[in-house]
């Protein structure tokens, strides 16, 4: 692989095949996660693979993907079903798989967007400008070091075992490398948050992401305004309960604009 800034482009890199539905892509070592690839650039590589299949029909709407079984370093498969296409959405299965081995799956809405009333009721969280904050330190896992992270709250504590009253991580978040969002960045980063149940107990206690879904809410012109903006990047659980919770979480844009929310439910140990 080239070694080049842009990692993140270079682990959506997929060949072609035969057939349309199938195609094949390798793990990216700037991605590696304490077991197998970051959990976002996933999301973002079977969100790519959909966009660039010719059958697609307008942008994503909401993307859910199934963490089965750890993917190993090396090739990879993915088979793309489009299940069916409305006049103005359209439903994909997609599936990871190694040696025949499924590792993840996943379901995709796509769609045309259309001139309507809106609105959105939801308000950012209060945050200072991004240039005053501090950037956060990266090191393990490797995939942290591809992305400019500065908390404004909810940071993981100093001494282990101090516990938190609340779950909610707020921060400002960009590519380390400058890479303009779409909407493959936009997947990854709704994974940018590290378990709430760090927070919570004060512990780094196993923990994994078992289903992730993402509802996209911007359009392609929202998108291009951001550029390779920092994005403001809210997460908080809502219960925790007999070995799983759950995440929820916002992005937004510098200047207030609500790119996507998603929400997750984690497998913890302890």
């Amino acid at each position: 692989m080239a070694d080049t800034d842009d990692v993140f482009t270079e682990a959506l890199q997929l060949t072609g095949t035969d057939s349309p539905h199938r195609v094949t892509g390798h793990t990216h070592p700037a991605w590696a996660n304490m077991v197998g690839p970051f959990g976002g650039i996933t999301a973002a590589v079977l969100l790519r693979a959909i966009e660039q299949h010719p059958d697609r029909l307008g942008d994503p709407l909401a993307l859910t993907v199934n963490y089965l079984a750890p993917i190993a370093d090396g090739p990879y498969q993915l088979s793309l079903n489009p299940v069916r296409t409305n006049r103005t959405n359209q439903h994909w299965i997609v599936e990871l798989s190694q040696d025949g081995e499924p590792k993840t799956t996943a379901t995709a809405i796509f769609g045309s967007h259309r001139d309507t009333w809106g609105d959105t009721e939801a308000g950012p969280p209060p945050a200072p400008a991004p240039e005053t904050v501090q950037p956060r330190g990266t090191g393990f896992p490797t995939w942290l070091s591809r992305y400019d992270m500065r908390m404004v709250a909810g940071e993981l504590p100093e001494v282990e075992g101090q516990q938190a009253a609340s779950s909610t991580s707020t921060l400002w978040v960009r590519d380390a490398a400058g890479r303009a969002l779409d909407y493959a960045g936009l997947a990854a980063l709704s994974d940018i948050f590290y378990p709430r149940i760090y927070l919570r107990t004060g512990r780094l206690i196993p923990a994994g992401t078992i289903t992730l879904t993402t509802y996209f809410h911007a359009g392609g012109a929202e998108l291009a305004a951001v550029g390779g903006d920092f994005l403001l990047a809210t997460a908080a659980a809502r219960r925790f309960s007999r070995g799983f919770f759950d995440q929820t979480a916002t992005l937004w844009s510098r200047d207030g604009v609500l790119l996507a929310t998603s929400d997750q439910l984690v497998y913890f140990k302890g």
